[in-house]
């Protein structure tokens, strides 16, 4: 992994973000604009995690932090560079910024039909809480 690096995004970074969740990611949120991406890099940018192996983004995750609690979201890695352990460097560098500032405990968003991701998160140590249910209520459109 040492031809692996990563790195906080930029604003530079949003539109090959973008396209990469696209190819990469599961499922879609209603902040995956441009607008979206870029409030959240003016309010903590180090919070969207990049990893580039041969300067090819290969890997990406958002490391949230707002003072009371770690979340994790978009952690997505490309199809053809998947099992080389870049999801586990990831998130090894989010929890490590989490434990930086402070942070407790990390929740992360999982799709319940995305059951390699399921597999993933367990590897890496995290478990399932059944007992909690996300309310959403878009406030646009």
């Amino acid at each position: 992994m040492d031809d692996l690096h990563i790195r906080p995004a930029t604003l530079s970074d949003i539109d090959a973000v973008l396209w990469f969740w696209r190819e990469a990611a599961e499922g879609t949120s209603i902040s995956d604009d441009h607008d979206g991406v870029a409030r959240l890099l003016s309010r903590d940018p180090e919070a969207l995690l990049l990893a580039e192996r041969d300067g090819v983004l290969t890997g990406t995750v958002i490391a949230g932090f707002d003072g009371w609690r770690c979340s994790a979201y978009r952690l997505a890695v490309r199809p053809d560079r998947r099992r080389q352990g870049i999801a586990t460097a990831l998130m090894e560098a989010a929890e490590k910024r989490f434990a930086a500032l402070g942070g407790r405990r990390v929740d992360a968003m999982v799709l319940e039909v995305n059951e390699r991701a399921h597999h993933t998160w367990a590897a890496a140590g995290y478990r399932r809480e059944d007992h909690w249910r996300r309310w959403v209520k878009p406030l646009t459109g």
